[in-house]
């Protein structure tokens, strides 16, 4: 508690107008919210390089940002850090009575189903306090989220509403229908705005496909990044290798060699 006071005490002097960091006294909430987004992606990109000292860093960081707004909100009257902390302590507690309160141990997926009940009592009290008309089930998601989270949020959420497929297959359906109307669309000249609704329902349908495999979306695209990453690190030794650039490549050669980096990462990968 010492070193939280202690970091509390740091923002509260850098946001001093008399003798504070100009740069800090000068932010808001909405200037620095692409720095707290931007503190949470570095904490995750930690995690994925499973870099521990870095990962101690960067959640100091995020923290830092906590601090920041509730500072801001303080300043303000509008709230404090002790406030930000009993609030999460209170939802916490609210959404696991199996552990605080009944002490009965239940299932993952009657877990889910409790959190999502309360959270709707959340989201209806919320309502009826007046902070914020809610006139549908999808009311309450950040839409400034990353797509691929937003698509997948929206979807469990109509999910859990029973707006939902049963089974796979349909889903599977659904997402060969939208690549065929997607080059159906692509048969057209001049018809970049079609093309372009029709590619977004393609990868909200991939979306859905996902979560009914249990697959993290976003997660699955952030590793296929870091495997195109690493193949194409490969790639460009082989070129190197071989003298060769590879703006000077042609499609067909360039190819042989992504097959060669697949096969050498494929191999790496076994030894590993």
């Amino acid at each position: 508690m010492q070193e939280i006071e202690k970091l509390l005490q740091i923002m509260a002097d850098l946001r001093n107008p008399d003798g504070g960091c100009p740069w800090d006294v000068k932010q808001s909430f909405k200037s620095i919210a692409a720095y707290t987004v931007e503190e949470a992606y570095e904490v995750a990109d930690a995690i994925e390089r499973e870099d521990m000292a870095d990962l101690k860093n960067e959640l100091g960081d995020l923290l830092f940002q906590v601090v920041f707004h509730a500072q801001m909100a303080s300043e303000k009257n509008q709230f404090d850090f002790a406030d930000v902390v009993d609030a999460i302590n209170h939802k916490m507690v609210k959404r696991h009575p199996h552990v605080f309160s009944d002490g009965e141990t239940h299932d993952e997926k009657t877990l889910s189903q409790h959190w999502e009940v309360q959270k709707k009592k959340e989201r209806v009290l919320k309502n009826q306090s007046g902070a914020k008309q809610m006139l549908s089930h999808l009311d309450g998601i950040a839409s400034t989220m990353p797509a691929l989270r937003w698509s997948e949020k929206l979807q469990k959420r109509a999910a859990h509403h029973g707006f939902d497929w049963r089974s796979i297959a349909p889903v599977l359906d659904k997402l060969n229908e939208e690549i065929a109307e997607l080059k159906a669309e692509m048969a057209i000249k001049d018809n970049h705005e079609r093309i372009v609704d029709e590619m977004g329902d393609v990868l909200f349908s991939s979306v859905n496909l996902s979560r009914h495999l249990g697959v993290n979306p976003e997660q699955a695209l952030r590793d296929s990044n870091r495997k195109f990453i690493s193949r194409f690190k490969i790639v460009e030794q082989l070129l190197r290798e071989d003298g060769k650039q590879m703006e000077e490549c042609d499609v067909a050669a360039l190819e042989e060699y992504w097959r060669k980096a697949k096969r050498l990462r494929s191999s790496a990968n076994k030894r590993e």
